[in-house]
C-alpha cells in the first residue's frame, strides 16, 4: 500500500505519519491520535479510527481484536450560564 494514502483526511494524516508513530510507541488508537491528530477532525475519528486500528494490529502483530477503539467524547459547545437558572427554558 502507498504509505502517503491520506488514512484521515479531516486531519491530512498519512499512512505512514500514522507508522511512525506506533514505531515511536504509540499502541493504542488514543496514542496515535495524540501524536498524528488523526481522529480529531469534523468526523472524530468515524472514517478513520477502524483504519487506524488496524495498521496499529499489523504494526504490532496482535489481533485487532485487542485494540483498544478510540474513547469516545460527547460532543461540547458553548451556552449561556444564564439557562441554568431559568425555569422556562424557551425564555
Amino acid at each position: 500500500m502507498n504509505d502517503d494514502i491520506l488514512i484521515c483526511r479531516c486531519q491530512e494524516v498519512t499512512r505512514q505519519e500514522i507508522i511512525d508513530a506506533i514505531h515511536e510507541g504509540a499502541v493504542t488508537v488514543d496514542g496515535v491520535k495524540r501524536r498524528t491528530r488523526a481522529g480529531m477532525g469534523l468526523c472524530q475519528g468515524k472514517t478513520c479510527g477502524r483504519l487506524v486500528a488496524r495498521l496499529i494490529a499489523e504494526e504490532t502483530g496482535r489481533p485487532l481484536s485487542e485494540i483498544e477503539p478510540q474513547y469516545a467524547r460527547m460532543p461540547v459547545r458553548p451556552i449561556e450560564i444564564g439557562i441554568f437558572s431559568r425555569e422556562d427554558p424557551e425564555a
